[in-house]
Formats: structure tokens, sequence, C-alpha cells
């Protein structure tokens, strides 16, 4: 069996525009919405085993508070990056089929790949905000999203097709 090389490039086309899609997003994100900054381990309390000194462990107090603070700011910033993420995977997904609709196929392909991508990334990020009824949000939210995209995208015309045929 021959493989057919323009198949070939046109699904690794596919499938990186999907993946630099999501990329573009994640990155996008991440340079206008920074996140909290972690606090770094301070090396004057690598002890290797030794005991520590009084002012070492107020430092290492003053380490822990400072890193709670960060966890406690990091879960609201996981949140809002998984709404932001998601806005973005349903306007990925809804162009997608826009552009399905104009026959522009390929590009819509790698346009919805990268808007399931971006929504993966969304559940990660909300998974991560530690808060069990916003995840089941999103998770209800994306399953709803793939299951009209799904619909639109391979039921709907087949069922068009199937109707072409009988006439």
């Amino acid at each position: 069996m021959k493989v057919d090389d323009n198949k070939v490039l046109k699904l690794v086309y596919t499938f990186f525009l999907g993946v630099l899609l999501a990329i573009f997003i994640g990155v996008g994100i991440d340079t206008f919405y920074p996140g909290p900054q972690q606090p770094e381990y301070p090396t004057e309390l690598y002890s290797y085993g030794e005991k520590m000194t009084a002012k070492q462990q107020e430092q290492q107090k003053e380490f822990d508070k400072a890193q709670r603070d960060f966890e406690k700011a990091v879960q609201p910033y996981n949140r809002n990056v998984s709404i932001i993420s998601l806005v973005a995977a349903v306007v990925l997904l809804g162009v997608s089929l826009y552009l399905e609709k104009r026959k522009v196929k390929i590009v819509a392909d790698g346009i919805m790949l990268g808007g399931l991508f971006t929504l993966i990334y969304s559940l990660i990020r909300g998974f991560a905000a530690e808060d069990s009824k916003y995840v089941f949000v999103v998770v209800t939210v994306s399953l709803a999203v793939v299951l009209y995209l799904g619909y639109h995208r391979f039921v709907e015309p087949a069922e068009k097709k199937a109707k072409k045929t009988k006439k």
C-alpha cells in the first residue's frame, strides 16, 4: 500500500498548527497575565544534615510563610487562567466551524485541534485551582463543547451526505 505524501503533509500540518495555536494561547496568557512568583529557597538553609542555627530557623519560617502565601495566590490565578483558556478554546472551535463551512478544511482542522489542545490546557489549570465546583463547571462546559463540535463536524455532514445519496 502506497502512502500519499500530500495526505501525510496535510496531517503533519494540521497537527503542527494545532500544537502551535495551543502554545500561542498559553504563552499569550503568561505574557499578558503573569502568575505570582514562587519564593526561592534561601541558599543559606542548605545545611546538609547539620543542625540549623537560630537565624536559619527564622529564615525557614519566613520561607514557609512566603510559600503558603504563594500557594494561596496561585489557586485563583490557575482558575483565572483556566477561564481565559476555556474562552479561547471555545473561540478557536467556533472559528474552526466557521472555516469548515467556508471549505477551508485543512486550516479548520488545525484550528479545531488547537482548540481541543487549549481545552485540555484549561482543564489542567482548572484542576490546579483545587476547587471541585469550579472543576465540575469546566468539565461540563468542555464536555458540552466537544459534543457540540463532534456533532457539527462529523454527524451532521454524514447525515447531509446520506440524504443527498437517497435523492
